[in-house]
């Protein structure tokens, strides 16, 4: 089992999340810009071929194994968008603000009944840059869409995602349940059991 992962993002959100979940396997996840990497373009059509070029790219620089997650946010009345243009829905450079506020003015004639929608998170694991067998984890979080955003904590659409099961947004449960339950949480588990067998 590693002792050091380069994490294959500059989202401290998401680097405060892996830190969090990889914490008890006494891993230490080191965000890319410790070793002077770059963000790579995300020219996949797909989750899963984000979450590969970003975690080569990573590993290459970094000579360390690397995680890397490509996530996003899908609308069934949006017919599945944002999806993998979640982070840049309002544009290149949107803040989550943005983001959000875009998502608001996109299901203004929504029906109650067509704001369900869901995060999915794939999770990449490579040992090398050249991993021929990366492991590849899923994890999906079902939930509606507010009419107006709730709570302070988490990042990205976390205020407008509500979570049916304990009637809040996502951003209005503490760090811990977050981790339980959502979709970055659930990949993590996944892979975890794949790291500690």
């Amino acid at each position: 089992m590693p002792t050091q992962i380069v994490l294959a993002s500059g989202n401290p959100g998401k680097l405060k999340e892996f830190q969090q979940l990889l914490a008890n396997a006494r891993i230490k996840v080191s965000p890319q810009a410790e070793f002077n990497t770059s963000e790579v373009e995300e020219t996949g059509l797909s989750f899963i071929e984000n979450a590969l070029l970003k975690a080569r790219h990573a590993s290459q620089h970094a000579r360390l194994p690397a995680i890397a997650d490509d996530s996003g946010l899908e609308v069934d009345f949006l017919g599945g968008a944002p999806g993998i243009y979640s982070s840049r829905f309002a544009g290149i450079g949107a803040s989550d603000g943005d983001n959000n506020e875009k998502l608001l003015e996109s299901l203004q004639d929504a029906p109650a009944e067509g704001r369900s929608a869901r995060f999915q998170c794939l999770l990449v694991y490579l040992r090398h840059a050249q991993d021929p067998t990366p492991i590849i984890c899923q994890g999906t979080w079902e939930g509606r869409i507010l009419t107006a955003p709730r709570g302070d904590n988490g990042f990205g659409y976390d205020p407008l995602f509500f979570v049916p099961d304990h009637q809040c947004s996502a951003a209005e449960l503490s760090a811990e349940d977050k981790n339980i339950l959502s979709h970055r949480g659930r990949a993590m588990a996944y892979l975890l059991d794949h790291l500690l067998s």
